[in-house]
């Protein structure tokens, strides 16, 4: 058997089981984390039983080609906001097979960050059947790596939260 070292991997395999039981398919859909979230994922053995795939959409451009956000809203509200994070969910699900969906987008660093949308800045949004979109944005301290390591683990959180 694997050995599950990180604390994110029990958040992984929790949520597995979560969604295994519910009979369910997850989907992501991640900018800032570049693959964070799937990758965390992907560690559990037997995660194909409920992890459908991942979406790293980085750019604006693959965000829109990927996912089907509105350039124009790119343009807007910019990458950084809760309109985007609700597009790249709705995207995650229509692009897929999953019933849930999970997408990030946000400021890591160390560079990009503007005065209201510092550096650490995470839009969240979270799709569940039957239920409308969960959004929230997060502010997390600390360098690149943090920021990043923090923004999957409060993904998988509330998408086990939701489920149980």
């Amino acid at each position: 058997m694997t050995q599950l070292t990180d604390p994110r991997d029990e958040l992984s395999l929790q949520l597995g089981i979560a969604l295994k039981k519910q009979g369910l398919l997850l989907a992501t859909a991640e900018s800032c984390t570049g693959g964070g979230i799937a990758e965390a994922i992907t560690r559990v053995p037997g995660s194909s039983a409920w992890f459908d795939r991942g979406f790293v959409t980085y750019s604006y451009e693959s965000k829109v080609d990927m996912l089907g956000v509105k350039r124009e809203d790119l343009v807007d509200f910019g990458a950084v906001s809760e309109q985007i994070a609700k597009q790249m969910v709705e995207g995650a699900i229509a692009h897929s097979r999953a019933q849930v969906a999970v997408a990030v987008t946000g400021i890591a660093g160390p560079d990009g960050g503007q005065p209201d949308k510092p550096v650490g800045t995470v839009w969240f949004a979270w799709k569940f059947p039957k239920k409308p979109i969960i959004s929230e944005v997060c502010h997390f301290p600390g360098d690149r790596a943090a920021v990043r390591r923090a923004t999957v683990a409060h993904a998988l959180a509330k998408l086990l939260h939701n489920l149980n």
